[in-house]
């Protein structure tokens, strides 16, 4: 289904900001609302859109408004971070901190903890009172200070607990379920007519939530992919008909998998939910693994966790408090049909399986993840000052935006097949050379859901 273009002014606001921003005394640059980016600067997609007469689409600029809506010496904002663990989270949560209480002033931030739970009539312990001192080194663990939770908890519960806090602006740390729980909840807080603007930060490894080039999280987890592939590749190297699996986070979206496999260059054999391959028949898996081992006698697969759901029986049976579909464990499946084929061939293989999926989620952000998680979470806090709501923070063409959070999670944001990263993977694995991809629809310039070139 093609997603909603944003219209000029579709991120709602709560009122006119009138207040001067306490930030004109050390900045000589602020942000127009008139300034915007464009969607998408391919010409392929301007094009049509400029010889119709039409104006591209295009998202505001994010960054500090010399007025603000909200008296900074008056405000209580909240933080909550939600869904699973990824690295970054005390990075953002720092982040707000530190912009809210040395940028704009504000002395009461609390962190509300477990996710959603902790707002709910239901709250396991009170909100966690945030400041520098609390802070100053959560960056240097992994996971959350805050703690998170999944699932929904009721919109009125949280929105009383809101109220009794007296919490101006909400900052939500999630992936798309937390933004969809965002948008429900100041859906709510229109229709009760209360002035608390909720802005969202997307948390999501996978890499999967749209108009956000690269998500916080994504350059810690390949990094630590790489060093499993590394030690894959050695395992495999070190035995006769080595075969190494390394299975990869990417439930809906292969990214991981793609840049650790381009990062490293030992992988033989890339398998991402988005594209779907025969295990069996001639140009299915096993035999090219079995022309793979004649010629080299060892081989790495890297396999995002979403690949290869509809091979296996107890595929997406039972959903998770989130609502996904549990995943069926497509490594040791891997493995054994792998282990079954070359031993009824009398050809037995060495098989070396890795699983680093919860070591890499709970890792502290490396530095590049870091730089971006500051960025967005200054970015949060510049446009829940300005009283704009239901937004979320994207990037696109180098700068960064406010996206409308319905529009972020419409739909999962997944590699295009003729998206260069994936063209590369192709060309690094040389795959195509001995396996069949299922046909896949072209991607068509009319649906903007396919203009993120990533």
């Amino acid at each position: 289904m093609p997603l909603a273009l944003p219209a000029p002014g579709e991120i709602l606001r709560l009122g006119p900001a009138r207040h001067p921003s306490p930030l004109r005394a050390r900045r000589s640059r602020f942000i127009d609302d008139r300034e915007r980016v464009l969607l998408n600067a391919e010409t392929e997609v301007l094009t049509p859109l400029l010889e119709a007469g039409r104006i591209p689409p295009s998202f505001e600029v994010a960054g500090p408004r010399e007025q603000v809506f909200f008296e900074p010496g008056r405000v209580t904002a909240g933080i909550v971070t939600c869904g699973g663990l990824c690295p970054g989270l005390n990075d953002v949560v720092r982040a707000i901190t530190l912009t809210l209480w040395h940028q704009y002033g504000v002395r009461r931030i609390l962190g509300f903890r477990f996710g959603w739970l902790g707002l709910s009539a239901k709250a396991p312990e009170a909100p966690l009172r945030l400041d520098p001192d609390a802070v100053s080194r959560i960056h240097d663990s992994g996971g959350t200070v805050l703690g998170t939770s999944r699932g929904p908890q009721s919109l009125d519960d949280m929105i009383d607990t809101l109220t009794r806090e007296g919490v101006d602006m909400l900052f939500a740390i999630g992936g798309d379920g937390t933004l969809r729980g965002a948008a429900a909840l100041d859906a709510r807080l229109r229709a009760r007519r209360i002035p608390t603007a909720v802005v969202g930060i997307p948390k999501t490894i996978d890499n999967d939530i749209h108009w956000i080039d690269r998500s916080f999280g994504l350059a810690t987890a390949v990094e630590a992919a790489d060093l499993a592939i590394a030690g894959a590749h050695a395992e495999a190297r070190g035995v006769w008909n080595g075969v190494g699996i390394v299975k990869l986070m990417g439930r809906r979206a292969g990214f991981i998998a793609a840049y650790a496999t381009l990062a490293n260059n030992d992988v033989n054999f890339c398998l991402v939910p988005e594209f779907p391959v025969p295990i069996d028949g001639e140009r299915g898996l096993l035999r090219a693994l079995e022309k793979r081992l004649a010629a080299r006698r060892h081989a790495v697969i890297a396999v995002a966790e979403g690949f290869g759901q509809d091979l296996m029986e107890s595929a997406a049976v039972e959903q998770d408090a989130s609502g996904n579909d549990k995943l069926a464990d497509i490594g040791p499946y891997l493995v054994e049909r792998i282990k079954s084929h070359f031993a009824a061939l009398g050809e037995p293989v060495a098989m070396k399986y890795i699983d680093p999926s919860y070591i890499v989620r709970s890792m502290p952000a490396n530095s590049h993840d870091a730089e971006l998680c500051t960025a967005l979470a200054q970015h949060a806090v510049h446009a829940a000052m300005t009283g704009r709501t239901g937004l979320v923070i994207g990037r696109g063409n180098g700068r960064y935006t406010h996206v409308p959070i319905p529009l972020a999670v419409a739909t999962p944001r997944c590699i295009p097949a003729d998206a260069p990263v994936w063209q590369r993977v192709l060309d690094t694995t040389g795959q195509t050379e001995l396996l069949d991809f299922l046909p896949l629809p072209p991607r068509t310039t009319t649906d903007p859901k396919n203009t993120d070139p990533r």
